[in-house]
This record gives C-alpha cells, structure tokens and sequence, in this order.
C-alpha cells in the first residue's frame, strides 16, 4: 500500500518550517503546505470524493496547485490536471471523458471552466486568492492519507491529441514516485535546492521533475505562472535557483533575451531540457552565456515522463538524449538503415489509455514493451539520439529526409533563433521540404540566403526548396514548436 502524497507528509515531518513552494514574496512552507493538502482532502470528502473517483485540476503554477494535488491524492482521488487554456467545449471533453466528480478551476479562466463543467454535468469550484484559503480555513482536515495499492491510477495525464482526440494515459503511483525519484538522482537534489518552476504543472515535466521531485526532496519550487524570459531571469536572480527545467524554446528564448547579463545567474547549478530535441547549437550558447552544463533527457507522458538522460558525471554528447535510467529498457524496432522507432519497458511505463483498450494493445505490446512513435539511433556506448518524429520524416522523391537535421543547419546561421521544416504534398515527389524560420532580435536574413546555407551542407534531395521568414513559430503550452499548425504560405503552396 501506498501514495504519492506521503512524500509530502515526510518532508513536512522533516523540516516543517523548509520553503516548499515560492512565487514572488509569497512562501509556503512544507507545514502550511502539508495542512492545505489535508484541508482539500476534507473538502474534497464533503462534496462527495471518494477513493478513485476523479478530480479536474485546471490551475496555473501558483502555490494553489500543489495544494489542491496533493490534496486529491490524499483523499486516495486520481488527479486529472489540465491546461488552463481550454476552451469550454475541451474542457467538458476532458471532464466527460474521465468522468470527474468534480473540478476545481482558476478563477481567471472562470467562464471556459464553468461553462465545460455544466456541459459535461461536473461540479466545478473555482479557486479565487483570499477566498479558498478562507474555504479551506474553515474546512476540517482529513486525518491520515488514504492508503492506495502501487498499481492504483493517481494521475490521468491527457496526451495532446496529435492524432485524433487527447487519450488519458493513466500513470500509477508507483509509476510517478518512482520516476520521482529518478529525478532526485539525476539532479543530485537535495533540501537546500531551488528548482525553477516555469515549466506548466499540468504536464508530465513539470509535475514529476518539478514539483514531485522536489517536493519528495524537501527542496523548494520557485514558480514563474507563465514562462517568460524576463519573470524567469528575475525568479532566478531574486530566489538564488540552483536548478533550471525547460523545453528548448525556452533555452532559445533566455539566450536571445537583450537584458540577461543584467540579471545574476551564479546560482544556477544545473540545466535540464526535455519535451523536444535540443539544437546542438542552442545547447553550446547557453553553457556558454550562462556558465552551467545542461543535460538533455527524453520521455512521453506515457513514461511518467523520463526514459533516459544524460547524467553529469558521465560523458554527454551533443545531440544525444543519453542512456536508459535506472530500471528502464530501451530499444529500436524495425530497424531501418541503423534508424528504428524507439521503445521503452520498465518501471515508468503507464498502466494504459484511460476506457481505451484498443490504443493501450497499439502502443504497449505483449512482452510490455511501449512504442514511442520517435525515430532514433544508438551509438556503440548505448547513447540514444532522437532522429524524428516517426510521423515527421518527409519522404521526398523515396528518399527519407529527417526534419532535425536540415533545423540543425539552419540553427547554425548566426541570425537563426527558431527554425521548423515540414512536408508538404506535392504530384511528382509526394512531398515537398519546406522550412518555416523566426530570426533573432535585430538580425536579418533572406529567404534565398537561409536556402543556401542548408543547400552549401546537405544533400541535394534534403535542403529546403522554400524558405519563409515568419514572426513566431505556433507552440502549444508546454513550449513545443507545433509543425502541424504551421501553414506555408498560398504562394508556395501547389
């Protein structure tokens, strides 16, 4: 028997007075923290909670969520956390499709939630700064943490939805508490850490290397609502944070920004980037601006998120996203030219699709073994590298164009700060290469001069035959560049 709410419980037992959670001047500590989560598990009970029933968390990163997280597990509920940015017509998908009991909303996105809630037939509280504090206060707390098996589903995390609707991986406590403490070993946390926050909690990054890391750890989680290059380099600067998570858009954002060199960073110990491959160039700039080693790791949702890393006292190698983890297998299948798709087993992998169990048969074969739906290759030391995307590789003319390698080039061109190639249909190749670019602040850059760049370092099937200067790059909510949102311009098109 188990739960991943006893961590919380054990650090406050620990050093109740330690600062747990931060945004701004306003700190939690692990006591105030532990009491709130009891105080929402006593909520949660007198409206009606039971064990296994489902809770919609739909908060941004304040001190609130990991009250109210905490505080479903402890009443033995399975959390259901989502983006803050979904529409009413998401929301009640999401609520219908888990069928929560009950969702507790952000009070600044009031209207999307209340009106998804009443379409999916889901009590909704809204959680408003002042007021569910006052609630709680007077709320009596739940005794105890309610005792769960290993294999009990805490977490439904919905995958985006890239091909048809978002899917629930369900993800077990014994699932998360142990890639939480894979965390713990990568980072080398301890008590006296500051891990920044700016990563959405609502996904699996940073709500396992995050917040269940740290709060498992006893360190403290210093959080920045919505990333921002500014508010992260000044949360950085005021709260001494020894620990960065991003995805790449973020690196590229904080090395881009005018005002960094303003901004104290010497307290920063170390970087982590996941959710997307990392351009080798945008790795190297960031070491060297910001004088820390960044390690780059992989995983999905589906895997609780982490598969494998880098680790600081080893070799790291550019581009690579490292070896397996402790107690994860990792391996190619339908080998192709020395590249397969990726497939990960072990310890992390989700117990299945929530009320899917065809996709669940899809993805998880009979020997346990997950497919990613990533390309990649292994060197002779057993160090991964992600290739592509299984469903972006372009085929152009029956030859296999990976789209990281022509980004990679283009990230090399000095005035590069975003770059993104896709396959667009096309009657005599199939597909045609296209590469969508942002530049940086102040640096120019012709369409014809980018094509050249890629065209002088790869093969003649692999360059870029259009190019398009473009402001912004779409991104969904964790910061990953969206490709299938990217439309090239009618004049090229055809």
């Amino acid at each position: 028997m188990t739960n991943l709410a006893h961590n919380l419980a054990a650090s406050a037992a620990r050093d109740g007075t330690a600062p747990a959670v931060r945004l701004g001047d306003t700190v939690v500590s692990y006591a105030q923290l532990d009491v709130a989560s009891a105080r929402v598990a006593g909520l949660l009970r007198n409206r009606g909670v039971r064990p296994g029933d489902r809770v919609g968390i739909m908060l941004p990163n304040v001190p609130q969520f990991a009250a109210v997280y905490y505080g479903v597990l402890r009443a033995g509920a399975i959390a259901v956390p989502m983006n803050v940015l979904l529409k009413s017509r998401e929301v009640a998908y999401y609520l219908r499709d888990s069928r929560a009991k009950l969702i507790l909303a952000w009070h600044g996105f009031a209207a999307d939630a209340v009106a998804g809630a009443a379409a999916a037939g889901t009590d909704c509280l809204l959680v408003t700064p002042g007021e569910f504090e006052a609630l709680l206060g007077a709320t009596t707390p739940q005794d105890g943490i309610a005792e769960r098996d290993a294999s009990d589903t805490a977490v439904i995390l919905y995958t985006s939805g890239t091909t048809g609707t978002p899917k629930g991986a369900e993800l077990t406590h014994a699932n998360l508490d142990r890639n939480a403490q894979v965390a713990i070993d990568l980072l080398a946390l301890i008590p006296g850490d500051v891990v920044l926050g700016a990563l959405p909690l609502f996904h699996s990054f940073g709500q396992t290397c995050g917040l269940n890391a740290a709060i498992a750890r006893g360190a403290c989680l210093a959080l920045v609502p919505r990333f921002d290059p500014q508010a992260v380099l000044a949360t950085i600067h005021q709260h001494r944070v020894t620990i960065f998570e991003g995805v790449p858009t973020m690196y590229v954002a904080l090395l881009a920004h005018p005002e960094r060199a303003e901004f104290d960073v010497d307290s920063l110990r170390l970087c982590v980037s996941g959710g997307a491959a990392l351009p080798v160039e945008v790795m190297r700039g960031f070491e060297a601006a910001f004088g820390c080693i960044v390690l780059e790791g992989y995983g999905l949702s589906e895997t609780s998120p982490i598969a494998s890393f880098n680790h600081a006292d080893r070799e790291r190698k550019a581009g690579s996203i490292g070896t397996p983890v402790a107690g994860v297998e990792m391996a190619l299948h339908d080998v192709e030219n020395g590249i397969g798709e990726i497939v990960i087993r072990g310890h992390n992998i989700m117990k299945g699709y929530w009320g899917r169990p065809d996709a669940t048969a899809e993805v998880i074969d009979a020997d346990g073994w997950f497919r990613s739906g990533d390309l990649g290759r292994t060197d002779d030391e057993g160090y991964f590298f992600i290739v592509d995307r299984k469903k972006d590789m372009i085929i152009r003319g029956g030859y296999n164009v990976y789209p990281r390698e022509i980004e990679e080039l283009l990230y090399e061109h000095p005035a590069v700060r975003e770059a993104a190639v896709i396959g667009v249909a096309h009657a005599e190749l199939g597909e045609e290469i296209y590469a969508a670019v942002a530049l940086k602040a102040g640096a120019t850059a012709t369409a014809e001069e980018l094509r050249e760049h890629v065209k002088a370092q790869a093969a003649a099937y692999k360059y870029p035959r259009h190019v398009w200067i473009v402001e912004e790059l779409p991104k969904s909510p964790t910061g990953k560049i969206l490709k299938r949102e990217i439309e090239a311009p009618a004049p090229l098109a055809g």
